[in-house]
């Protein structure tokens, strides 16, 4: 594709790859040993944060997805954008407690430099030659749709030709609030031009944009709040290119102020879905709605610091 292609890209999603567990135990708790980490990737991964492996997992579910060769893309042009929250917790936690309780000495060579929630996305990146950029995102509850709104945006702009975005969760360490039920699990994105997809005939999935935007909660709390939130969804849906119109909403928040503002801002007809802790479940229920929904839906996540995301989700067969 030359650059002015690259410029009117209209991007399109060619692959998809989901590792979650959604089951819970009688008490709260996620299956334990739901996720085989020598059956899903080989040998030498042990020591991989869970989050890591996830996403590997559901990468290589993704790239068999879009029956491409990734190998025709040059490793320039080829670029990934994950979110995450909690990735890294349980592995932060352990390193706290050994320095606290011992000494930095004791800390394993295999696991200390994941240290930075950043690396949840590296060893895909250097598996699979995303040499474009990288990027790590980490708002909460939207930073998995941040991802694909940034990486699509980036496409759009000629930044990349090819495009793995997503996100990726593991529970929150122990010693954290509300780690019992937090999210477990992956969801990974490919997203190519739709010119590219058509020229090799292959077949998408549909479209995902996302805008965003900040409700501060003293805001969301106060007697304007109801008001501005709906201009600033107002704002983000024209952006989509949906003035005048709203299709069904899926909203996923919390019982917080800035979700109930914006639930009383949209007026109705929302399905609310609750999250565990964690950015996976708005991206889970995208991938969701790109493989089984007929017609256009939103996706809004929403976190009680004030992050909003609004996702447009247009399935293929729409």
């Amino acid at each position: 594709m030359t650059a002015a292609d690259l410029m009117t890209a209209d991007p399109v999603v060619t692959g998809i790859g989901v590792v979650t567990e959604t089951a819970l135990d009688p008490e709260g708790e996620r299956t334990k040993g739901w996720f085989d980490h020598r059956a899903e990737l080989g040998r030498g991964y042990k020591y991989l944060p869970k989050a890591s492996q996830y996403l590997l997992a559901a990468t290589a579910r993704a790239l068999a997805d879009t029956g491409a060769e990734l190998a025709d893309v040059p490793e320039h042009h080829r670029a990934i954008t994950v979110g995450t929250n909690n990735g890294m917790s349980e592995l932060q936690g352990e390193f706290d407690r050994t320095v606290i309780e011992g000494d930095s000495t004791l800390l394993s060579p295999a696991t200390v430099p994941y240290f930075s929630v950043n690396l949840v996305g590296s060893r895909v990146a250097m598996e699979h030659a995303l040499k474009g950029f990288s990027l790590g995102v980490h708002s909460p509850r939207v930073a998995g749709l941040e991802a694909v709104q940034h990486g699509v945006r980036a496409l759009r702009a000629g930044r990349a030709q090819w495009l793995l975005t997503g996100a990726a969760e593991s529970p929150l360490d122990w010693s954290e609030p509300g780690a019992t039920g937090s999210e477990d699990g992956a969801v990974a994105l490919v997203v190519e031009p739709a010119a590219a997809v058509a020229a090799r005939g292959g077949r998408t999935h549909g479209r995902v944009q996302v805008r965003s935007f900040l409700l501060p909660p003293p805001l969301a709390d106060s007697p304007q709040g109801r008001k501005e939130a709906e201009q600033l969804l107002a704002t983000a849906l024209a952006a989509l290119g949906l003035t005048g119109r709203r299709p069904q909403v899926w909203l996923i928040g919390g019982d917080d102020a800035v979700t109930g503002t914006v639930e009383a801002a949209l007026g109705g007809g929302v399905i609310r879905a609750t999250a565990g802790a964690g950015c996976l479940g708005p991206a889970v229920q995208v991938a969701a709605l790109l493989r089984e929904a007929f017609v256009e839906q939103l996706v809004i996540g929403v976190a009680a610091q004030g992050n909003v995301s609004v996702a447009h989700v247009v399935p293929a067969s729409r």
